[in-house]
């Protein structure tokens, strides 16, 4: 197994001087080093083809032990040393002050094709970071990351990705739902990959110790290296890099909504300065259309990381990242520019994604409310959001009267659409029906188009349910399964049929299909 290493991050920024793996304050550096934990009987479950390739790996390298062994914990590249990172965060908009990696690994960096990545291992065991936790990982969050990271990518969300999932053959004890009830189960490995982790909070903490001259050698460190095209340091350079930053963020949200994808935990350590989909911990999809929806226990007296509110918290999050970059600008006005820019950019571009999802390329003036009523309806009855908008490209702008029935498979009771809903329904139908005839689109067309943008396919969280369940029992098949249909999420698969559905009634309040903890 042959891999380009080119460490970068651990060898240009400063490091922790106590090599000791206990838990403390770490000043004055952006990672402490760190051996991941030897695992007792580790076993590969599922590797990423797609992933291999990125890093200039084969299937054959992917059977060897050397593999096995490294992306479980049990050998360290050689010429490597793996660490852990330092940074702080607001959790649910609280400062938490440091947090750092507690259970992430960074094993190296790869080269390869000119593009870089870094090798973490989530799962990997203790670090200086892990405060009262084990720094392991369990099977179950493990399936749920490591196939969502990847559909995700397909989906055409910006993400971090995925290369191999494995089990280390040792049990860790785990309280699912916080309730005083821990149980043992299935310790794993996700070898997570991505051009870098950094997050918001590895620039606040310097912000808050006051370290300023710490903070400004990451963020050159991060300009010079994922942001080169911006030029060299700069107050000037310093802005674009936030303003990058926040269209990044914007766009991924964007897509998030697009797709109907919560994160459930947008703590401010939780966001990538790359715009880049991370941590996936109690994420889901929508299935009844619902602006108030998380999936997430622990914000489900508040939410809010509801899906609704997931724009004003990437916005809310980068007003903490302005905060953190301000010590090297000193000036208010224009980061509060760029923050009123990243409101007015919501707005025309989550407008323009709800017209693509409509299938209408011209703009029209009254767009804004006929998406507006279409919203109120979905929530009038409990509607499918991944059904609707997909089967919603089977409407022929000829015939509106078709509408609601074109739809029906999307709604959960259909009784409940009451003649006054109908009735709301159909004028919407109409409204739809003649502002399709101002494009030029056919319906084959637009279907087309539509079909594009609206997946068939999501990782609802009863299908990552049914997988962990199997997995639980031995039988890894369905993840497999699951792995290989989300790789063509926009494509008919008619074989695949049977996953074009409703969230089961079963699954309605199941754990782990309707509400989920961060404990993993």
């Amino acid at each position: 197994m042959k891999l380009q290493i080119k460490d970068i991050f651990n060898k240009e920024l400063p490091a922790d001087p106590v090599l000791e793996n206990t838990r403390r304050q770490v000043k004055s550096a952006c990672f402490s080093y760190v051996t991941p934990k030897k695992t007792s009987k580790p076993k590969l479950l599922h590797v990423s083809p797609d992933m291999l390739k990125n890093l200039g790996l084969t299937e054959e390298d992917s059977k060897s032990e050397v593999f096995l062994n490294v992306f479980t914990g049990n050998k360290v590249l050689p010429n490597t040393k793996p660490y852990a990172m330092c940074y702080a965060g607001h959790q649910f908009g609280n400062w938490a002050g440091q947090l750092g990696d507690g259970r992430a690994i960074n094993l190296a960096e790869v080269e390869h094709n000119n593009k870089s990545w870094v090798l973490q291992l989530k799962g990997a065991g203790e670090t200086p970071y892990s405060r009262t936790a084990d720094g392991l990982a369990v099977l179950r969050s493990s399936i749920r990351e490591y196939l969502c990271s990847e559909a995700m990518h397909h989906l055409g969300v910006p993400t971090t990705r995925a290369l191999s999932l494995s089990i280390t053959g040792d049990e860790v004890l785990r309280d699912v739902m916080y309730n005083g009830n821990p149980d043992y189960e299935k310790g794993a490995i996700v070898c997570r990959v991505s051009p870098s982790f950094l997050r918001f909070g590895n620039y606040e903490i310097f912000a808050a110790r006051q370290d300023h001259e710490t903070l400004k050698t990451l963020v050159d460190f991060t300009i010079k290296h994922h942001f080169a095209h911006l030029g060299n340091p700069s107050k000037e350079t310093y802005l674009a890099f936030f303003n990058e930053v926040t269209q990044r963020t914007l766009n991924m949200i964007i897509e998030w909504q697009r797709v109907g994808f919560v994160h459930g935990v947008m703590n401010t350590d939780n966001m990538s300065i790359l715009g880049l989909t991370i941590d996936y911990g109690p994420y889901g999809w929508l299935e009844g259309f619902d602006f108030g929806w998380t999936p997430n226990t622990t914000d489900s007296e508040h939410k809010r990381y509801r899906y609704g509110n997931q724009p004003n918290i990437g916005l809310w999050n980068l007003y903490q990242l302005a905060n953190a970059l301000y010590p090297l600008v000193e000036e208010v006005e224009p980061f509060e520019t760029i923050l009123n820019q990243y409101k007015t950019d919501f707005d025309i571009k989550s407008l323009n994604m709800m017209r693509s999802k409509l299938g209408l390329e011209k703009e029209h003036e009254a767009d804004k409310l006929m998406i507006q009523d279409l919203e109120d309806n979905l929530l009038f009855t409990e509607a499918d959001m991944t059904i609707f908008f997909r089967t919603l490209s089977d409407f022929d702008k000829d015939n509106s009267l078709e509408g609601l029935s074109i739809v029906s498979d999307a709604f959960y009771v259909p009784t409940e659409i009451s003649d006054s809903i109908r009735q709301k329904w159909n004028e919407w139908f109409g409204r739809y029906a003649t502002r399709l005839q101002e494009e030029s689109l056919s319906n084959s067309e637009r279907k087309e188009k539509m079909n594009a943008v609206n997946p068939k396919y999501v990782l609802r969280n009863y299908m990552a349910q049914l997988a962990i369940d199997e997995a639980d029992k031995g039988n890894y098949e369905l993840i497999d399964e699951l792995f290989n249909l989300l790789k063509n999420p926009y494509a008919e698969q008619p074989e695949q049929q049977k996953w074009f559905a409703k969230r089961p009634e079963w699954a309605r309040h199941k754990v782990g299909c309707s509400m989920l903890s961060c404990s993993s």
